[in-house]
């Protein structure tokens, strides 16, 4: 499983398993709001819902109208399904502070995520949508263009504002993009609009998945050391075998298929102390140190592992200043290194079939003889 969050991203993207069964009776449920114009109104065109190969299984209207732009934001919201959220979720700790790193400063270049069927991997990274801060984007743009970016723009975005046109600008939630193994190249990166050239003798690109995200990985499992070495960190996730913590997740669970509304807004206080120190260590993270005696050492680290590459220095020594951000602190600790270096260089370690033990432990065992 991947996570990544690109720097100025508006998607964060998730490569899944569940999705790529061959049942031939399985579909991809694929809900599509369709901005549409009548009477002077803006209305949400149709809802389809896509089967495999892309075929509608079902199609239709919604009347909804929409006088405003934010209206428009306001009924996306609602027809959003609940999220569990993340202060809800028991155990992986791992897991979940590379992700919180990960929002702090996306230039760590997100997570791969790998470890047993059923640990909550899916769930705690959809969860993740709640903490992340809200964006402004123009609206209608299938690519959650930047108002503020002429860079990040679609073709079309961009021609308009070169007319002087204003921009109708939306906040809106980062999007999850649930991506399939089985995604064919065109789903996932986009393909020239058929229908459009046929009825209209225009060539136009119809965007992709990754087109929304502008970046990320969608690759899981066995990865080359190659791609592995592309992402920042590396969460490995086991089961539970405390049998009170997992009564605890199954009680937890059940409350939550129960009444999810209710839930969630049990959770509102611990979710907004989260979204409060995400925002505090975003805002302090330019401002946080690192001796230089410190860095030394964790390329020595790396070094002494046999590390290819410097990915391993930069991203041990952001993900290190993320967590003193995350902390309160303006400086780097041995102990916030000693944290994260495992995730920062376990995917990157040289793999040896005779090794019986775990690459994490490798890098702790090196860490404490270099750090002592």
């Amino acid at each position: 499983m991947a996570f990544a969050l690109g720097r100025s991203s508006s998607t964060a993207i998730l490569a899944s398993r569940s999705l790529s069964s061959p049942s031939p009776t399985h579909f991809v449920p694929l809900l599509s709001l369709t901005p549409a114009h009548g009477n002077g109104k803006k209305s949400f065109g149709s809802i389809r819902i896509q089967g495999k190969k892309e075929r509608p299984l079902v199609q239709c209207n919604v009347a909804a109208e929409i006088n405003t732009v934010e209206q428009a934001a306001n009924l996306s919201k609602e027809s959003q399904r609940p999220v569990y959220p993340f202060a809800a979720i028991v155990g992986q700790d791992e897991m979940k502070l590379c992700l919180l790193l990960n929002v702090i400063d996306p230039k760590i270049g997100g997570v791969m995520i790998m470890g047993d069927r059923g640990t909550g991997k899916s769930t705690t990274v959809r969860s993740m949508v709640d903490l992340l801060p809200e964006i402004r984007v123009v609206f209608g743009d299938p690519y959650n263009s930047d108002p503020e970016d002429p860079e990040s723009m679609g073709i079309e975005v961009r021609e308009s504002l070169g007319k002087g046109e204003e921009l109708s600008v939306v906040m809106t939630k980062i999007n999850m993009v649930d991506l399939p193994l089985g995604a064919t190249e065109d789903r996932v990166c986009g393909t020239i609009d058929i229908e459009k050239a046929l009825t209209e003798g225009v060539k136009a690109f119809e965007p992709g998945l990754l087109a929304k995200a502008n970046r990320g990985n969608p690759e899981e499992g066995e990865l080359r050391p190659q791609l592995l070495d592309r992402f920042g960190m590396h969460a490995q996730v086991g089961t539970v075998r405390d049998a009170e913590l997992r009564v605890k997740i199954v009680e937890e669970r059940a409350r939550f298929d129960q009444n999810p509304k209710e839930f969630r807004e049990s959770y509102n206080a611990e979710q907004e102390k989260l979204q409060q120190q995400i925002s505090s260590a975003r805002t302090s993270l330019s401002s946080v140190q690192i001796d230089h005696d410190l860095k030394v050492k964790i390329s020595k680290v790396c070094a002494e592992l046999n590390v290819d590459g410097l990915r391993g220095d930069i991203v041990t020594n952001r993900a290190a200043k993320a967590l003193a951000a995350l902390k309160g602190r303006d400086k780097v600790g041995a102990e916030d290194i000693a944290t994260v270096i495992p995730n920062c260089l376990r995917h990157r370690l040289r793999k040896d079939p005779l090794e019986s033990i775990d690459s994490g432990l490798l890098v702790i065992e090196k860490f404490y003889e270099v750090f002592s």
